[in-house]
């Protein structure tokens, strides 16, 4: 009897998980960077910046996390489609 080989594994770490970790990662990075933004001007309607530097971040933190999922969603199909070939 032969014996087939086994099949290596996918990689753990690639292009697109690395693309869904930035996604993620820039709304940590952009928020907790607070020298960034810690300041009154440029106003936005009356309201400083400091309040809708953050307020913006939720909507783009959204958007992200979105992007990632859907990411992560596809990255999960083309695994399972692989590993039947």
């Amino acid at each position: 009897m032969s014996e087939t080989p086994p099949r290596p594994a996918d990689p753990v770490v690639t292009p697109l998980r690395v693309v869904i970790g930035l996604c993620l990662f820039a709304p940590f990075v952009a928020l907790l960077w607070v020298g960034s933004y810690a300041d009154v001007n440029p106003r936005f309607i009356g309201i400083p910046f400091f309040y809708w530097y953050q307020m913006l971040w939720v909507l783009i933190s959204t958007a992200l996390t979105m992007t990632a999922y859907k990411l992560w969603r596809r990255d999960q199909r083309a695994r399972k489609g692989g590993a039947s070939k």
